[in-house]
């Protein structure tokens, strides 16, 4: 039986409620500073979720929803000049701590920590947007917490394919069969999947509909010891929040 040696996260969405609140509104705030008349509501940044990474979520909505957009720049370059104002919005919004993190995240990993479990994160969000979060909801030297971080472009292939979760492993020397992993979406599940890793999904507004079939558990948030999740699927073992007994209930199960 292998024991469980280390937690793999996504951030947006898991980590914290970032899109709704988060890179929707920086989104809108980059545009307003380029002049563009584009606004994303709640409802139509749902559907752009479909996509994953901000530059490609900027692209699919130019192909798909705003085809009569035109511009003399280069197009590939507009989106990244866009893309780096909205990351610079982004990360004044978690400053002024309008995005906390989502119950239990903080108490499981510094119980994780205490444990001498290892911490890594799997995420399309760009490396600035992961440190501005984490120093701004777990405090300066946070970032440090996290043996690997593998985010943004540092795969070509982002989720669901599988890649960034590899990469994750291959910097831990780990396999899959030694890490849980974290998620809140399908796209997300499907990546941690295809890297063969045991996931716990926690749903937020943009994805409790969607499908989670394979994952071990899916709950609505993590819980806490005096307000406890909410089992959507999967084996709880009569517990209501996730701690690390839980976790390597999970673990054990599923080998």
């Amino acid at each position: 039986m292998t024991n469980l040696k280390a937690l793999i996260f996504d951030v947006d969405g898991t980590l914290a409620d970032t899109e709704r609140d988060g890179h929707r509104v920086a989104f809108n705030k980059a545009f307003d500073e380029f002049n563009l008349d584009w606004h994303w509501d709640e409802a139509l940044y749902g559907q752009l979720l479909a996509v994953t990474g901000g530059k490609e979520r900027m692209a699919y909505y130019l192909d798909k929803f705003n085809t009569e957009f035109t511009t003399d720049q280069d197009r590939v370059e507009l989106i990244k000049a866009i893309h780096a104002c909205k990351t610079k919005h982004y990360t004044e919004l978690l400053s002024s701590g309008a995005i906390p993190l989502r119950p239990g995240v903080k108490r499981l990993i510094n119980q994780a920590r205490e444990r001498g479990l290892r911490l890594a994160i799997s995420t399309t969000t760009t490396p600035a947007n992961v440190t501005a979060l984490l120093e701004h909801s777990l405090g300066a030297d946070s970032y440090n917490w996290f043996e690997v971080i593998a985010a943004g472009d540092i795969v070509s292939a982002k989720k669901p394919a599988a890649d960034i979760y590899l990469w994750a492993l291959e910097k831990l020397n780990l396999t899959a069969h030694d890490c849980l992993a974290f998620e809140d979406s399908d796209n997300g599940l499907k990546s941690s999947l295809g890297a063969k890793l045991k996931t716990i999904v926690t749903v937020n507004g943009y994805t409790e509909s969607q499908d989670f079939s394979g994952a071990e558990l899916v709950i609505d948030n993590m819980g806490e010891p005096n307000d406890g999740f909410r089992t959507i699927s999967g084996e709880d073992y009569s517990s209501d929040y996730l701690d690390l007994a839980l976790l390597e209930k999970i673990h054990r199960a599923s080998d």
